[in-house]
């Protein structure tokens, strides 16, 4: 446990390994794919939302305190040409005095210390007022348009977004308000007054960053939302998800928690009514399966008895048939041959009882497979010759010993020698034994008539023929192959075929060598092309009939 710690560890360390761990998380949760997809869009909301309301204050903010600044300009503005006009200036010394007195009274008035006053007409006069500056540099304040804007016209009040000078030098918002003020005798002036946007801003900055905290604080009230929403649905289903691979495993008793009424819990009760109903019939059917291994097993060992006696006087019957007229002698033969093969057929069904009871043992001991062929190919030797067929055996391995049931292994190559005998219409048959460091294997290769895709499929099934209408020439019960193939799976190995028809039939037996061996490309291939010993039969394919319906 420790050491998968630190492996994890040492993955999350390396950044590299992220977007895979990502990938495959998201392609195998649900929980995690859709607490995902609901934090992103969840995440877009709330941001077009937080970046449109604080466009919208700010506007709000800027435009309520520009309006407020444009009115306290136009009621200082207003006040002091009211003075001006309501005094009486019969000198120039006194329009100086007036003139004093209401910029004076400007700052107070318009709420603001930064104001400049400027003569339109710039000729000289004797009378005119000296225009002054307070609060800031004007010239690079004021700009000439805004200059031209207030000269152009009296009545208007005009205005324009400035950078002020604050007092530690730093740069903050504002504006200038421009209105024209008229000094009687003398003429218009330029009136500026400057007002500071700071405030305005820094209640700007706190509702935004109010926004910002407020939308990432509802984002991960949404994605806990989320996630316990989901986990409680994701949940039950995973649970679901373990109990039917318990039950895909054999535990058939194991059930899912069910709580409450909702949907959830509906689910829950019926794949356990589910789960009921496929253990009821598993049981059913493996009551049925036992019943019916036991009625075999029962009848071929009841049969056993009088067979035997059958087969005694059969027996006695056949070695005294030369006494016999040719018609008697004849069904003496037959007889002999058909309670020979019935007590076959009965040994053969006893042993598949045993593989279906589950009490078949092997008997191993060290065996040389390619021996063990010699062996067989000898035996059946006279077999070969009778159908005019030449057995040719290459081996260039799978002489050093194997642990296998050498009873067994010899009853599948006799099953899978006899049938290419039969069915290899005379022609030559390879039997390739070799052998690696982790199996051996044999195969079986005739040139007969072959077999279609579908037929190879079901060659191992118990009675099968591919062509019933064949009759068998060395008798056979129908059920060799599939006990050959339950041989095989009893050693570990694999029986498998190859076969096209008109070019013949392959069986390649393999064996492990150790019960733990993993066999990845078997000794002897199952291709015959790749096997490299078609030269060793090769003959012309055999040339089907075309069946009429079918394309040729």
């Amino acid at each position: 446990m420790a050491g998968r710690k630190a492996a994890l560890a040492q993955e999350l360390r390396d950044w590299r390994t992220w977007p895979g761990r990502i990938g495959r998380l998201w392609r195998r949760s649900l929980r995690f794919r859709t607490v995902v997809i609901t934090v992103v869009a969840s995440s877009l909301a709330i941001l077009v939302a937080c970046v449109w309301m604080a466009l919208a204050i700010q506007n709000d903010l800027f435009e309520s305190r520009r309006d407020e600044a444009l009115s306290t300009a136009g009621r200082a503005t207003a006040a002091a040409q009211e003075t001006l006009d309501a005094s009486v200036q019969s000198d120039a010394a006194q329009v100086r005095n007036v003139f004093t007195s209401v910029s004076a009274a400007l700052s107070r008035m318009a709420g603001s210390d930064r104001i400049a006053v400027m003569r339109v007409d710039t000729s000289p006069s004797a009378n005119a007022p000296v225009p002054f500056t307070q609060g800031g540099d004007w010239d690079s304040a004021i700009s000439s348009d805004l200059r031209a804007k207030v000269q152009s016209d009296a009545d208007l009040q005009w205005w324009q977004s400035i950078a002020l000078t604050a007092d530690d030098g730093s740069t903050v918002p504002g504006i200038v308000v421009g209105q024209q003020l008229n000094v009687p005798g003398v003429g218009a002036y330029e009136l500026y007054i400057a007002y500071d946007m700071e405030s305005a801003a820094q209640t700007l900055g706190f509702v935004q960053g109010t926004l910002w905290v407020v939308g990432i604080a509802l984002v991960l009230i949404i994605a806990g939302i989320c996630w316990f929403v989901v986990r409680s649905i994701t949940a039950p289903i995973g649970e679901t998800a373990h109990t039917s691979e318990e039950l895909a495993r054999g535990r058939l008793d194991v059930r899912v928690a069910v709580h409450g009424e909702d949907e959830i819990a509906t689910l829950g009760r019926s794949f356990n009514a589910m789960a009921d109903s496929i253990q009821a019939q598993i049981h059913e059917l493996a009551d049925l399966s036992l019943v019916q291994q036991r009625f075999v097993s029962d009848v071929s060992h009841e049969l056993r008895t009088p067979l035997t006696t059958i087969r005694l006087a059969a027996d006695v019957i056949h070695d005294n048939r030369a006494g016999f007229d040719p018609v008697t002698a004849r069904a003496a033969e037959l007889l002999h041959a058909q309670v020979q093969r019935f007590e076959e057929l009965l040994g053969d069904l006893l042993e598949i009882s045993r593989y279906d009871a589950g009490s078949v043992d092997l008997e191993v001991e060290a065996t040389s497979l390619a021996h063990l062929a010699e062996d067989v190919i000898a035996s059946m030797q006279q077999l070969a010759e009778q159908h005019g067929t030449e057995v040719r055996m290459v081996a260039p391995g799978g002489y050093s010993p194997v642990d296998m049931d050498p009873r067994r292994v010899r009853r599948i190559v006799r099953n899978l020698l006899g049938n290419a005998i039969e069915h290899g219409e005379g022609r030559p048959i390879v039997v390739t034994v070799d052998s690696d460091q982790d199996a051996v294997a044999i195969g079986v290769r005739d040139h007969g008539l072959g077999m279609r895709p579908a037929d190879a499929e079901r060659v191992f099934d118990r009675f099968w023929r591919a062509d019933p209408s064949r009759k068998r020439t060395i008798g056979g019960t129908g059920l060799g192959l599939s006990i050959s193939l339950g041989d095989a799976k009893l050693h570990g190995g694999t029986l498998s075929v190859w076969s096209e028809p008109g070019r013949g039939s392959n069986f390649v037996l393999t064996l492990p060598r150790r019960p733990d061996a993993q066999i990845l490309v078997p000794p002897v291939p199952i291709d015959p092309a790749n096997a490299g010993t078609d030269a060793l039969g090769s003959t012309a394919p055999i040339e089907l009939p075309v069946v009429a319906g079918e394309d040729s």
